[in-house]
């Protein structure tokens, strides 16, 4: 009888199925077919297997523990992955790199969401529909994905390849009024990012910067909801500054900073100028100028009176240079507080996380004064813990991630000159975030196909090696998402190839790829509302330095040393032989 289906291997199909039913009871897998009994038996057949694709296969009690050391693995798509047209640029070829991930266990990938392109024509004229294309095409390949809000242009950094500038219209304000940009001591403005003085200006046909950055989530939100609700977006990290990070732009390639310079300060503009002085007749020092001792570019830090190291000497110890240091650092975490908080009110409810990006400034981080840093905007010394209250403002709302550069880096693999310490960097920011008790992530900040860059990703993917204990529960130390830089046809070739899919396998803690972040701890839920603002002095009390958690030496999930490497050549040299 109809309603009564036998149950076959321990599953009853249900006997009801009036919920199920479409086209007025016809069987909907043939239409030609008109009898109820079959879309009866449709219906429930239907029903049965979608509640069963609902529910994971229950774990062993092994694979749950190894499951809660899985890592998820995204790759970065190309920079021009979208064209200046609005389309995506060679959708055939991507489709096949995409697949190609796909059979590496890739859990999804990352692109850069341009404002230059979407907003190009015109003040909050915004065209979505190459994203809409690349967006359903990354879907329909069955990998999950991370936007990056991107306000900044492209150009003039480490690794950019082409050329995406902000809209033209937000340039025809700068020809008119320069100061809208950051700009250094010397006068030079820098035209990826605006710069934190005109966070609050009306001056972009009448809104603000702020504004200008929540109208475009806003459209992204409505344009994108299908996207969104399916499940398909999981990360929206918030482009805070150039390159997406949250800093200054203190060492642009294209005004000739080359590494290792210390770079300089950009808060020469006149609207940053006025917001210090106001800040220092506060204080009862209106006497207070920006500083002008602080060098050039390429300068080493001890060729500067600002930070030199010979102790009572160096304005960064001063009461002056620590007021400034102080205003500096805290204009750049109230930038970020504010815009994520925009963030947050448009994408509530969203199942998505945030995710703000810090940069990982190695070089000069052995000397007293971290001078790199110092010029970014991250106030970070010996005896002051600079990374710490971005992570507390991070933590109001709703946990965002903290997503940090250099993981791939050794300190061995840096000029002894340069002064440079990746690895202790990288210990101290992963350290302050789990401190924070939110989310860490990491990016390579150079591409990098070798084993030894692997296995250094893997170390700081779990510092502490694969956890075993715990009755499954989340390791107390494993980032939430490695992002891979970047998607490239070398990436998918020969040994570059296998050393990948092997890397991706040890990140996933020798798992099988797990489509359901609930199983490896990471379940996605609504975003809540940000905690009420925390005032600067809470934040500032994050500074107190506290010593990083220990890290190992060394991975436990090694995808091989030198031997692998040798064995990589061979097979590379037998393809070309036999190729």
């Amino acid at each position: 009888m109809v309603g009564e289906l036998p149950e076959k291997g321990g599953i009853s199909f249900p006997s009801s199925t009036d919920d199920h039913r479409e086209n007025g009871g016809v069987c909907s897998s043939s239409p030609s077919c008109g009898r109820r009994e079959c879309a009866d038996f449709c219906c429930a057949a239907t029903a049965v297997l979608v509640s069963l694709l609902a529910k994971p296969t229950p774990l062993d009690a092994d694979e749950e523990k190894m499951l809660a050391n899985y890592v998820p693995v995204f790759v970065m798509l190309p920079l021009e992955v979208i064209t200046a047209e609005n389309e995506v640029e060679d959708a055939a070829g991507l489709r096949a790199q995409l697949r190609r991930l796909r059979e590496a266990g890739v859990d999804g990938v990352m692109t850069d969401v341009w404002w230059g392109i979407v907003e190009g024509a015109g003040p909050a004229r915004y065209d979505w529909r190459g994203y809409r294309e690349l967006f359903r095409l990354v879907q329909e390949e069955g990998l999950k994905l991370q936007v990056i809000m991107s306000f900044h242009a492209c150009g003039g950094n480490i690794g950019d390849a082409v050329s995406i500038p902000i809209p033209a219209w937000v340039r025809d304000v700068g020809e008119a009024d320069p100061d809208v940009y950051y700009t250094s001591p010397g006068g030079a403005r820098n035209q990826e990012y605006l710069t934190i003085g005109v966070d609050d200006r009306p001056l972009f046909h009448g809104r603000t910067a702020i504004q200008l950055y929540a109208d475009f989530m806003e459209s992204f939100r409505e344009n994108m909801a299908d996207f969104l609700d399916s499940g398909l977006i999981v990360d929206i990290e918030v482009g805070l500054g150039p390159a997406g990070e949250l800093r200054y732009p203190s060492y642009p390639e294209s005004q000739g900073w080359a590494f290792p310079g210390i770079g300089q300060f950009q808060c020469y503009d006149k609207y940053l100028e006025e917001d210090f002085r106001a800040a220092a007749t506060d204080a009862g020092r209106p006497e207070w100028e920006l500083p002008d001792d602080a060098g050039e570019y390429n300068d080493a830090p001890d060729d500067t009176r600002f930070f030199a190291a010979d102790g009572a000497g160096a304005t960064y110890l001063t009461e002056k240079g620590r007021f400034f240091l102080t205003w500096y650092s805290s204009k750049l975490i109230e930038h970020g507080d504010r815009i994520l908080d925009e963030a947050n009110r448009i994408f509530l409810g969203c199942k998505v996380k945030l995710a703000a990006k810090v940069s990982g400034i190695h070089w000069w981080y052995r000397h007293p004064s971290h001078a790199a840093e110092l010029t970014a905007g991250y106030y970070n010394l010996g005896g002051r813990d600079g990374y710490a209250p971005i992570a507390r403002m991070l933590a109001r709302h709703d946990g965002a991630v903290l997503n940090f550069t250099c993981a791939e880096m050794r300190n061995s693999e840096q000029p002894e000159e340069a002064m440079s310490a990746p690895e202790e960097i990288v210990q101290q920011v992963l350290s302050a975030g789990w401190r924070e008790e939110i989310e860490v992530a990491c990016e390579n900040a150079l591409p990098r196909y070798d084993r030894r860059a692997y296995n250094q990703m893997l170390k700081n993917a779990r510092p502490n090696g694969v956890d075993l204990g715990g009755g499954g529960g989340v390791p107390v130390r494993r980032i939430a998402a490695l992002t891979y830089l970047r998607l490239t046809d070398q990436l998918l070739t020969g040994n570059k190839y296998r050393a990948f899919k092997t890397f991706v396998r040890k990140m996933h803690a020798d798992q099988e790829y797990c489509p359901d972040p609930a199983q490896y701890f990471r379940p996605l839920k609504p975003l809540e509302r940000s905690r009420p603002a925390i005032p600067m002095d809470r934040l500032l009390e994050a500074t107190s330095p506290a010593a990083p958690y220990p890290f190992e030496a060394e991975t436990d999930m090694s995808v091989g040393g030198d031997l692998a490497e040798l064995i990589d050549w061979v097979f590379d040299k037998v393809e070309w032989i036999f190729g």
